[in-house]
């Protein structure tokens, strides 16, 4: 039986960058780079919400 996705919570690119306090573009970059997992619905993607906890848990962070 396939992974039942029914209370899995996806977040669009601006909830995750408010959430993250990054802008939009360092959300898309951390996708891109395939260190925030996220899936695309047509010409946007989604993260899972439990992808911010273990990012932050994993230390994603750029600096400048």
């Amino acid at each position: 039986m396939a992974d039942d996705l029914s209370d899995v919570r996806f977040l669009t690119v601006a909830e995750v960058a408010a959430i993250m306090r990054v802008s939009k573009m360092t959300v898309y970059r951390l996708v891109h780079a395939g260190e925030l997992p996220a899936i695309r619905f047509g010409r946007s993607f989604r993260v899972p919400e439990s992808a911010i906890a273990d990012a932050v848990r994993g230390g994603v962070a750029h600096t400048a």
